[in-house]
């Protein structure tokens, strides 16, 4: 009896391992990081996974750092960098897809994210295939936060009217050419009036508030990149690596540098 519980038990604790979440230990020139992966964001999850056990990372250096906002890493050509060459380009040839869960996943303190390049060339936010962000951010206002809300669901309503406003094209210029503006403007009220009704305004989360008023973040840059795990330890690590001196480009004076990264096997 007692050796049936006892396989049960090992039967137990190992399907809860193969469920939990991956975790990666980061070894830097400032200390050790720890992260956990997020298992819903499974394509950036096994990326990361994958680069890490190929020793991608080893040797690369933070060379982007912000105070209260983030420090970021992972360009390849900055293992042998010298002191006057330009990173942040470097990749391993590819993008991810995007893979954005917010409210879920949102840039609280801690948070590990995907950078990835603007949305003029990269409309659907794919992600570059390495460079990766922790989030330090600072405390924010309720007020911000609120105003942050309001611009959020603006710009919701605006892509909304705008695709509308596409799909009525011919209409608006044939109006314009003929010069009927109190068609043209009823037209506009239609469409802003159907935008109205459509498109709710979305409050933003009030734990997600709690986290920002009383931990800290980038609230701006949620639902714009993906957030794929967080620090479950060494937040200490990332402060002294956001307050390390920076010259051009945020590239810090002195090299910070990942040793070697491994993943909790």
């Amino acid at each position: 009896m007692r050796k049936a519980i006892k396989i049960l038990l090992l039967l137990i604790m190992a399907i809860s391992s193969a469920h939990a979440e991956p975790i990666v230990d980061i070894k830097t020139t400032l200390g050790d990081i720890k992260v956990k992966l997020y298992d819903d964001t499974p394509v950036h999850r096994d990326n990361f996974l994958k680069l890490t056990r190929e020793g991608y990372y080893d040797g690369v250096l933070f060379h982007r750092v912000i105070k209260d906002f983030m420090v970021q890493t992972g360009d390849p050509n900055s293992k042998t960098a010298d002191s006057t060459t330009m990173l942040g380009s470097g990749d391993p040839a590819y993008t991810l897809e995007a893979e954005i869960k917010y409210p879920k996943h949102y840039h609280k303190r801690g948070a590990l994210a995907a950078a990835r390049t603007g949305d003029q060339v990269n409309p659907e936010r794919r992600s570059s295939g390495s460079q990766f962000y922790i989030v330090t951010g600072e405390k924010q206002s309720p007020r911000t936060l609120e105003m942050m809300e309001q611009r959020a669901n603006h710009e919701r309503k605006q892509q909304y009217f705008n695709v509308l406003s596409k799909q009525h094209m011919d209409e608006i210029r044939a109006l314009m050419k003929s010069g009927d503006r109190e068609a043209l403007e009823s037209l506009r009220k239609r469409l802003a009036d159907e935008t109205e009704a459509a498109v709710k305004d979305e409050p933003m989360p009030r734990e997600i508030k709690d986290a920002y008023i009383n931990e800290g973040g980038t609230p701006h840059l949620d639902g714009q990149y993906t957030v794929f795990g967080e620090v479950i330890e060494g937040m200490d690590v990332v402060e002294k690596i956001q307050n390390v001196e920076t010259g051009r480009a945020d590239r810090p004076k002195e090299d910070v540098r990942i040793i070697k990264m491994t993943v909790e096997e």
